[in-house]
């Protein structure tokens, strides 16, 4: 049975009561759920390649696509190289299965109408941006300088986003219906972005500290004036937030979206062009 884009198979739980046990090598874990979250999100985007509501968007759609499969590639390439294994970016992304990633479940729902697609973009643009700010101060060096240059990209993705959701919420009937819609079937999957687990713990240890609670806070500071700018209906706080990405379990969603994106390197392993 198909299920709907807010409908995740994944468990629901309070972003207090998330918690994984100590990863084996949390720098990795942690960077690896970074660069998930953006190549799995890139590739919902670069879905509309060709299908945008206007040239100008088609493009725009598929450069912001290019920037978050970059900055995938490149923090990919820094697990790998985390790990020591022997992995590198492309066989972190190729060949691993759906309970081996860890992006956030609101990545892989499908991308639905443009108005699920931009209001979806526009949250996790502010999360990411808010991010990328804070780990551009990281001790780890290299991916310091990642957070910087990602947060360059981001500050264009950000604004491109909130304009969008200005213009839909605050347009037709139609669009407003639309956006307002995708608001709220996608609010209860932004608390997952905040949580903190042992990972982030350990990782603090090591001069990446990031706080969680702050981040949100800000988050919705930037996030809800925007919502009512564009006369849209900001939610109450859900009961139960969707969440189980960071720790393997997802939607049927990434099952489709990765069986599509890995079949070319499944079907010829070792392939160079």
């Amino acid at each position: 049975m198909t299920q709907k884009p807010g409908a995740p198979s994944a468990s629901l739980a309070s972003p207090a009561a998330a918690r994984s046990a100590p990863a084996a090598n949390p720098l990795f874990e942690y960077v690896v759920r970074l660069g998930d979250d953006r190549l799995v999100l890139g590739h919902r985007l670069a879905e509309w390649c060709g299908h945008g509501p206007i040239l100008e968007e088609d493009i725009a759609l598929a450069n912001i696509a290019l920037d978050l499969t970059g900055q995938a590639a490149a923090l990919l390439a820094l697990a790998g190289e985390i790990e020591g294994a022997g992995r590198d970016e492309d066989a972190l992304a190729y060949f691993r299965d759906e309970t081996q990633f860890r992006n956030a479940l609101i990545t892989e729902l499908p991308k639905g109408d443009f108005g699920f697609t931009i209001v979806r973009q526009f949250f996790f643009d502010a999360y990411s941006y808010l991010l990328w700010e804070a780990l551009a101060g990281a001790k780890h060096a290299k991916l310091a300088a990642l957070a910087a240059k990602s947060l360059k990209e981001d500050t264009y993705h950000l604004r491109h986003s909130g304009e969008w959701v200005r213009k839909l919420g605050d347009g037709t009937a139609e669009s407003h219906a639309r956006a307002q819609a995708a608001v709220d079937a996608l609010w209860r999957f932004t608390a997952e972005l905040f949580e903190s687990d042992a990972v982030d713990l350990a990782v603090a240890k090591d001069g990446i500290a990031v706080d969680h609670g702050a981040l949100a806070e800000r988050w919705r500071a930037i996030v809800e004036p925007v919502l009512r700018e564009a006369t849209l209906t900001v939610p109450a706080a859900p009961g139960a937030a969707a969440t189980g990405g960071r720790r393997g379990r997802h939607t049927e969603h990434l099952g489709h979206l990765l069986a599509e994106m890995q079949i070319v390197a499944r079907s010829h392993p070792g392939a160079a062009w």
